[in-house]
């Protein structure tokens, strides 16, 4: 769909959503359709901003949806700057919501506006490499806050997330697909895709799941999920929101510009930032580049499992890197 086929189809929907919520007469923007469907909406009585998503019918059940709300309001708690959750009006996080246009019922939830410009917009405008890497080392701070808050957290009885952990990445049904299998692949990627696969397995199994190392992570906190304001970088975007291992979630934050000169100082600057915040040890730090090829890989996945979607500009680059590393993956000694 195009913008006006998906405010058409939406609106209708995002307008009876906010009738649950304790917002009054509103004006409603649709912002944006990727996994979801996402509406600015003003309250005409105080003007208060709030964003309203309309959630992808199939990937999360209410169940899990609840989870991604628990952590979330057990970060705004621990003082970090996420998107506040705003509950429907009888305490509900979530509302079924109907739309007619295409048959399906999505989850409807709410929280308040955030301001301010998406990180990866600003680095591709900025030129100056210390303002580049002073945003790294907020990054990294802001990254390893969250890690110790979710290594002290004990999440609420029934809460439900799906794991990227051996299985979740690299097991025989990964959740983001089974990236050997994208159309695109010849025989021989496909073999070294698979072949790449089998020698990263031991390497996760014998890692473990220690709590400081593994436990609710955002799984997806690139700078295109990261809203700055001033001084004030916000994480948005919790729908990835997972169990895995904190390096995973570090190799994803690392993604801008990761092979080109630039790469390794801003790496330095957001371990900067996460040091000063948390420690983190050089054995752990050896397997970030066996969890950004992990990240390369799962792409892939995500794009096999999506073919409704447009291709992507960057998808074959991003295919070559990944193979060009599988090639050269020397398994980490531990």
């Amino acid at each position: 769909m195009d913008s006006a086929e998906t405010e058409a189809a939406f609106m209708p929907a995002a307008r009876a959503a906010l009738e649950s919520f304790p917002v009054g007469p509103a004006d409603v923007v649709l912002v944006a359709m990727a996994e979801n469907v996402t509406f600015k909406v003003v309250d005409r009585r105080d003007g208060t901003a709030y964003v309203l998503r309309l959630h992808r019918p199939g990937y999360h059940t209410l169940e899990e949806l609840n989870a991604e709300r628990a952590w979330v309001r057990a970060l705004a708690a621990a003082r970090i700057e996420v998107p506040v959750p705003v509950a429907a009006r009888d305490g509900r996080e979530y509302v079924p919501i109907p739309v007619a246009a295409t048959g399906e019922t999505r989850f409807a939830g709410l929280a308040r506006w955030t301001e301010g410009r998406v990180l990866w917009d600003l680095l591709e405008e900025t030129t100056n490499p210390d303002t580049v890497a002073g945003y790294f080392e907020k990054l990294g701070a802001i990254t390893a806050t969250m890690h110790e808050q979710s290594v002290g957290w004990t999440p609420p009885a029934g809460f439900k997330r799906h794991a990227l952990d051996r299985d979740g990445l690299m097991g025989d049904a990964p959740f983001w697909g089974p990236f050997w299998d994208h159309a695109s692949l010849t025989d021989v990627e496909r073999r070294l895709l698979l072949d790449t696969r089998g020698r990263i397995q031991p390497v996760l199994d014998a890692l473990g799941k220690d709590p400081s190392i593994y436990g609710v992570i955002h799984a997806d906190m690139h700078a295109g999920n990261i809203l700055v304001n001033g001084d004030r970088l916000t994480v948005i975007d919790f729908d990835d929101a997972a169990f895995g291992w904190h390096q995973y979630d570090i190799a994803v934050a690392l993604l801008h510009k990761q092979d080109g000169p630039e790469g390794p100082a801003l790496e330095r600057a957001f371990l900067r930032g996460y040091r000063a915040a948390r420690p983190i040890d050089e054995a752990a730090l050896s397997l970030l580049p066996m969890f950004r090829l992990i990240r390369g890989m799962v792409q892939i996945g995500w794009y096999h499992q999506r073919p409704e979607l447009p291709p992507s500009p960057w998808f074959e680059g991003m295919k070559a890197l990944v193979l060009e590393r599988c090639a050269t993956f020397v398994r980490p000694r531990r």
